[in-house]
């Protein structure tokens, strides 16, 4: 046997009980014996401490103690005879790809467009399994808000942070955005094991998506896309000034006169593009509830994933039942051992399975 170690040391903590165990039994010991005597006159008294056989109590404590020692040993999970133990982290490259321009703000989605996209992706946090996530914003030009990473806690952070003001230019480029993802996020080593996950209502101005879906598709990277918002009416962007009052986000027309702008969901685009990636998906999501933790777990959970890290770890050879089996049987042995003394052939001897019941014997 080489060292001992413990998988769960802080049980140890527990150990204080021990004293207290001893402090209680001698407590015990001294109410009873007070007890006795304000119960019972001197001469029946001694009578009662000649049928208790005293060796027997002490040594039911110390088997109780011992198995409570050896219980608590056991919880700590000893082990030892260490060996060599390689463990390989698998997972994928995942980019959350999230429309950030001013028509996310659309209200065919409860609160908006972009809270429930961010609440979907928090949620999404859940269902991670190893796999690096990346947080990219867009709207006219893309942002990289978190690089790939498995700190899940600093992801969703950065999640919480996005808005409308995470990009300084407007717009809804998402062609640019892809090719910023391809030359910034993801690396060319390996062409598989990779996807974006792209939220948005589908509203593009002349950047060339379906360009950058086939390069994507070209290098590996499967979309899966979620479209947002209606798609037949479309719905106002409000837009909230310096003094809190609401209004609607207007352009000027050709004959200059002010016009509210409605946003719809361009399912179509989203279409073309995740067919021109490796494998792509679209979930059109219109102004339903959706559940991205669910199909993350379908898509990405359950596909191929590459080796990410590996460490080597030491493996003990734990033997914490051996501790248990011990105090089970110390358990059994305390319970069957009386504290009565019965006197055969002229002298006293103890009786198992017997207790004091009162004064009179």
């Amino acid at each position: 046997m080489t060292g001992i170690h413990f998988t769960h040391i802080q049980s140890l903590f527990f150990l204080w009980l021990l004293p207290l165990l001893l402090l209680f039994y001698f407590y015990a010991s001294i109410k009873r014996k007070q007890a006795l005597e304000i119960f019972a006159q001197s001469d029946v008294l001694n009578k009662i401490n000649v049928s208790i056989n005293t060796t027997n109590r002490l040594i039911k404590f110390i088997l109780l103690l011992t198995a409570a020692f050896l219980i608590i040993f056991s919880i700590a999970r000893p082990g030892w005879n260490p060996k060599p133990k390689k463990i390989e982290r698998l997972g994928r490259d995942v980019v959350f790809l999230i429309d950030v321009s001013k028509s996310m703000l659309a209200e065919d989605l409860k609160p908006n467009r972009l809270e429930r996209a961010k609440l979907a992706v928090k949620d999404c946090i859940e269902s991670l399994e190893g796999d690096r996530v990346a947080l990219v914003a867009f709207a006219g030009t893309a942002v990289m808000k978190c690089p790939l990473t498995l700190d899940y806690g600093f992801f969703r952070g950065m999640v919480d942070e996005i808005s409308v003001f995470s990009v300084s230019r407007g717009g809804t480029n998402i062609g640019d955005a892809l090719r910023m993802i391809m030359k910034d996020v993801f690396d060319d080593q390996v062409k598989q094991y990779k996807d974006i996950i792209l939220i948005t209502d589908g509203e593009d101005q002349d950047s060339a998506p379906e360009f950058a879906a086939e390069e994507a598709g070209k290098r590996g990277i499967r979309i899966l896309a979620f479209g947002l918002g209606d798609e037949n009416t479309g719905m106002r962007i409000p837009i909230t000034d310096e003094s809190g009052r609401t209004a609607y986000l207007q352009y000027k027309d050709e004959q200059g006169n002010l016009q509210e702008v409605w946003s719809k969901l361009d399912a179509d685009l989203l279409r073309k593009l995740v067919n021109l990636s490796a494998g792509g998906n679209y979930l059109n999501v219109a102004t339903d509830n959706f559940d991205l933790g669910a199909v993350y777990k379908q898509l990405i959970t359950s596909a191929e994933k590459k080796a990410l890290e590996s460490t080597t770890i030491q493996q003990y050879d734990e033997q914490y039942q051996f501790f248990l089996l011990i105090a089970f049987i110390l358990l059994i042995l305390e319970s069957v051992i009386g504290l009565r003394k019965i006197k055969t052939a002229g002298k006293e001897e103890p009786a198992a399975n017997t207790r004091v019941q009162g004064v009179k014997q």
